[in-house]
This record gives structure tokens, C-alpha cells and sequence, in this order.
């Protein structure tokens, strides 16, 4: 799930690959065989795969289940045919989400996500109803350590990001998509290490959150979403205090 701050969001995303690790490692594993089935198991020269094994590694996926993740894809060439699907709709309280799935059946996956809008209260649109609210982005979240605004600063110069932001004892560096091997590469050489590495949907703008109802609202609809096996990711345009997520997440 993205939200606001990236930090309370690695917070709760940990939190739950906790408490549902094997499945959330089955639909990074998805992700992985439908990459290398794709583009081969060379990470070097299969962007997609090394993207998802970058998203498995910060989860904690062991190495030797990413390892026959990728065997698995590169020589399944009659296995299940995998697509990826964005799904746009509105939360209550007039949130954006963008509902990024990985499916060997859209006719099982459409009707899905759109019981789970409507039971929580929500409206699944059309597709381009949410988009414009959001932009594709390469982001990192690294521990600062003892480094200061400008030795992170000249660290994102370096790297070719477009911005970097202190949140806690966090940076958050942003680039271009096309970014995202040069930017991890300078981030691994100055010895940072990644919390979160990922090409992400970053809301333009953010709808604040009036009350811890409607937040409760918001994360039951996120939440039921995320446990979908067909859904990879959530990304909404919500800021909340960190502590209702925290808490309400717990």
C-alpha cells in the first residue's frame, strides 16, 4: 500500500508480510515466474525480474525461494499465461486507489474487485478515472544513518534522482521509472541500505483524512484488497496521522 508517508507504510507493509508471509511470498513469487518466463532469468538484462526480486529481497523472501522462482519462470514456457491489470476506483471519503493485479483469469479478477468496492462502501471507475491523480516513479527508502540533509542530497545528485526526502531516520529518494537501475546501483555503492525499492504509483495530491472512522473505513477496503491472491499492490492518495494508521493497522 502507498499513502502519505513512506515510512508508517514500510511500518504496516512489514507488519503484514509478518502476519501473512506465505502469501504474500506466493504473489511475489507470481511476479517473479511471470517476469522470467517474460524476459528470461538474467536479472541484468530483465528489468522486470530484477524489480520483483528487489520486492522480494525487502520482504525478506529467502534466497533460495526467489532463485526457484525465477527456474520456475524461465523454463515454465507452457505454464499459466499472466497478465497485469490496473483497476481505478474511489474509497469512501473520495480517496483514489489504483489496484495493480497479477491474474491467469481477468474474468475472475474483475467481478472480485469489484465486490470487494462495493462491500466496503467504495466505487470501482473506469479505466483513466484515478490515473491523472498519480505519476510513475522509481522510490527508494534507505536508513539515513548519520547522514545529513546535504551528504543525502549530494548522494541523490550523484545517483541521477530528482528528489530526496528525510522521513524519521529514513530517506526517501525519487526518480524517473527509467531510473531505477542507475539510482539503486549508486545507492548500493555508497553502502545504503534499501527498505524499499520499488516503481510505485505517487499520488500528485492527497485527500486528508477527517476522522479515525473514515480511516477505518479506508484501510478495511485497502486491506481486503491487499488479501485478494490476484492484487500486488495498493496505492492510494490518502494522508492520515501516522499514528491512526499505526494504530488502526494493529
Amino acid at each position: 500500500m502507498s499513502g502519505h508517508s513512506h515510512s508508517a507504510n514500510i511500518k504496516r507493509r512489514k507488519d503484514a508480510v509478518d502476519a501473512k508471509r506465505g502469501k504474500i511470498f506466493s504473489k511475489i513469487a507470481r511476479v517473479i515466474m511471470s517476469a522470467a518466463r517474460q524476459g528470461g532469468a538474467d536479472p541484468d538484462s530483465n528489468l522486470k525480474l530484477r524489480y520483483a526480486i528487489e520486492e522480494a529481497k525487502a520482504a525478506n523472501m529467502p534466497k533460495d525461494s526467489i532463485e526457484r522462482a525465477v527456474k520456475k519462470g524461465a523454463g515454465d514456457k507452457g505454464g499459466d499465461d499472466w497478465e497485469e491489470l490496473v483497476y481505478e476506483g474511489y474509497a469512501p471519503g473520495g480517496v483514489a486507489l489504483m489496484v495493480v493485479c497479477l491474474t491467469d483469469n481477468r474474468n475472475r479478477t474483475a467481478p472480485d474487485i469489484k465486490y470487494i468496492f462495493d462491500r466496503r462502501g467504495g466505487n470501482l471507475g473506469a479505466t483513466g478515472s484515478v490515473s491523472f491523480l498519480f505519476e510513475s516513479r522509481a522510490i527508494f527508502v534507505v536508513e539515513a544513518g548519520e547522514l545529513d540533509e546535504d551528504a543525502l542530497t549530494e548522494i541523490a545528485l550523484e545517483a541521477g534522482a530528482d528528489d530526496v526526502q528525510i522521513e524519521d531516520e529514513l530517506a526517501v529518494f525519487y526518480g524517473e521509472p527509467s531510473s531505477f537501475t542507475a539510482i539503486k546501483d549508486v545507492l548500493e555503492a555508497r553502502g545504503l541500505e534499501c527498505q524499499s525499492a520499488e516503481l510505485s504509483w505517487e499520488p500528485r495530491s492527497s485527500v486528508t483524512i477527517e476522522s479515525q472512522q473514515d480511516a477505518r473505513k479506508l484501510l478495511n477496503l485497502i486491506e481486503e484488497l491487499e488479501d485478494n491472491e490476484d492484487v500486488q499492490r495498493v496505492h492510494a492518495n490518502y494522508d492520515m496521522p501516522d499514528e491512526w494508521l499505526e494504530e488502526l493497522a494493529g
